[in-house]
């Protein structure tokens, strides 16, 4: 064991005893100095504890003083004063702000974000003070393979992200579920939290300024997210938008002003640790949406505004340049990380776009398996659109560099932003059509990574109207059924509210039952494992997604990995040019590129 596992469990209990009766259906708000590593390794069994006391938590890691935090403090203190029917410019800017949603959305629950968290918690030398008075409890951490994990978080901030002094750096990390929650080891979420320091430490040799955040997780799309997330998501999608001539973002124009939320800063390198969950419905997003300042399309999020990558229908309508670079990684194993991710990424970006070169040459995709069963993979993936023109293949998962897409800027002249997986190893596309029988056999995601079990595949079957599932683990059946009907009811709940243009919406449901991508993994140190991102990667094995795909015409609001391990199953992949000729890039399983 690379933790002390039962001294993490007897701290979560001791944490535990403390909160009993004082944080169930509240939040507890924590700010921890980014130079207090015994308070950010404290928030381990910390989380754990709030969780299974059924309360929520929501982290803040800075560097000196944070202008985002003062904001959320000046806000919710003009709230306070409002609730207390002071009379200032304030909170008359904030009533006229609340009323002018409320009017909107007609939903009188939207006052509620702007509520303080009822526990409050800082980090000092000595411990946790605040509402409350706790000790760290930090003994469960040991440092594993540490100097190894400082060099992988360099590749990838020096040849993943060429991070600069001038970046400012926010790192997403991964509270501890409760223990009904926790379907992935424990351990796994504890390794995320030296991988967060190590992300920390090697950011610093490059002098960046750096941030984490952490808020618990959800598990439902539709459920309530913590308000404190809801609220700063909102605050900056907002200010965004305040020049647009509609009376919400008038009124917070006015707000905006008063409480100096104009100084909000956003990270321009992003990096974010998942593990399984969702941050919830952001109410604002989906109740009226971003517009873009011409108002000619609305965005339901404004990481994706500030985002702005090439896959996003909003993307080509949307007159500001892409703000950030964003990529992401699960909650991994330390020795998987450091193996799949400490790599010379100009290689394996070369090793991609072998494949793309040879691929965006055919007309169709051949991808045939041996029996399996009742079954075997057998089916064609078809790239030419019926005006002639090809859905192409994208071979930098492991590229953001730059915040603008250089590639596609060159090519086509628009700015783009980028996004990117670690590990990484992969060339896809977005296919213009598929047909046949897929057999996933190793990992599927969906809220989070779940293994395929080996004696009961996944088997799908696609044709014209979409795809169907013929089998599945029940377990996992149960899961997409859910997540069906939640990723439906969200699509009605933006043609309700009109919080983005019936042609997304449109959009969204024409591609519900679709394959939105296939591609070919050339990670070669990348090994099985529990996490998709991972095995999505691994060398000569492939994978299908069911639903959103990477081309700004086939968006909908999910995107499910299924991989299939090529060798086991002796695939052959070939592409077919236009004069009918044959390249292969697997034979049996095996590389022939």
């Amino acid at each position: 064991m690379k933790y002390k596992l039962k001294t993490f469990n007897r701290e979560v209990e001791e944490y535990s005893k403390i909160l009993k009766t004082k944080v169930k259906g509240k939040i507890i708000f924590v700010v921890v100095d980014l130079m207090h590593k015994k308070a950010f390794y404290s928030l381990a069994p910390l989380s754990r504890a709030v969780h299974d006391l059924g309360g929520e938590m929501h982290a803040v890691v800075k560097e000196g003083r944070s202008e985002n935090l003062q904001i959320l403090k000046n806000v919710w203190r003009a709230y306070n004063d409002k609730k207390k029917k002071l009379k200032t410019l304030k909170t008359k800017a904030l009533t006229g702000f609340i009323n002018s949603v409320v009017k909107r959305t007609k939903n009188k629950n939207f006052e509620d974000i702007f509520k303080e968290p009822e526990i409050f918690l800082t980090s000092t030398p000595e411990g946790f003070c605040g509402t409350l008075k706790l000790k760290y409890r930090n003994r469960w951490h040991k440092r594993y393979r540490w100097n190894e994990l400082i060099e992988t978080a360099g590749v990838i901030w020096k040849q993943g992200y060429d991070l600069k002094k001038t970046d400012k750096v926010s790192i997403g990390f991964t509270l501890i579920p409760s223990e009904k929650n926790t379907e992935l080891p424990l351990e796994d979420y504890l390794d995320s939290y030296s991988l967060a320091r190590a992300m920390v430490e090697a950011a610093k040799k490059f002098r960046a300024e750096i941030s984490l955040g952490a808020s618990t997780d959800k598990f439902s799309i539709l459920a309530k997210p913590v308000r404190v997330s809801d609220l700063m998501v909102m605050l900056k999608g907002c200010e965004l938008d305040k020049e647009v001539d509609e009376e919400v973002f008038k009124k917070f124009k006015e707000f905006s002003k008063l409480l100096g939320i104009c100084n909000l800063s956003h990270a321009t390198a992003g990096f974010g640790i998942h593990g399984k969950g969702y941050h919830g419905k952001h109410f604002f997003g989906e109740e009226i949406g971003y517009p873009t300042l011409d108002k000619k399309t609305r965005w339901s999020s404004p990481g994706q505004m500030m985002l702005k990558d090439r896959y996003a229908p909003q993307s080509q309508f949307e007159s500001r340049d892409p703000m950030m670079r964003y990529a992401v990684t699960e909650t991994l194993p330390i020795d998987i990380f450091i193996e799949t991710c400490n790599v010379n990424y100009e290689k394996l970006r070369k090793r991609s776009s072998k494949i793309k070169k040879i691929l965006d040459n055919c007309d169709h995709i051949r991808v045939i398996g041996d029996q399996v069963g009742d079954y075997k993979t057998d089916f064609t993936v078809y790239l030419k659109k019926k005006d002639g023109s090809r859905r192409e293949f994208i071979a930098k998962d492991s590229d953001v560099r730059k915040i603008v897409d250089q590639e596609y800027y060159k090519k086509t002249g628009k700015k783009y932003g980028t996004y990117a997986n670690f590990p990484s190893g992969e060339a896809f596309v977005t296919p213009e059509k598929v047909e046949g029988i897929v057999i996933g056999d190793v990992v599927i995601n969906i809220d989070g990574s779940y293994r395929i079990p080996e004696k009961s595949p996944i088997i799908v079957e696609i044709g014209d109207k979409g795809y169907k599932i013929l089998k599945a683990p029940s377990k996992i059946l149960n899961l997409m059924k859910k997540e069906w009907k939640e990723s439906k009811e969200k699509i009605r709940n933006f043609e309700k509210k009109g919080s983005l243009p019936k042609e997304i919406i449109n959009m969204y449901k024409k591609n519900f039952r679709k394959i939105g991508e296939f591609a070919i993994n050339t990670n070669p140190k990348a090994k099985l494992c529990d996490y998709l991102i991972v095995n999505e990667k691994i060398a000569r094995m492939i994978h299908i997604a069911l639903g959103m795909g990477f081309d700004s015409d086939r968006a909908t609001v999910y995107h499910w990995d299924i991989v299939i391990d090529s060798p086991k199953q002796k695939l052959d992949i070939y592409g077919i040019d236009k004069k009918k000729n044959i390249h292969w890039v697997i034979k049996k399983g095996k590389f022939a590129v």
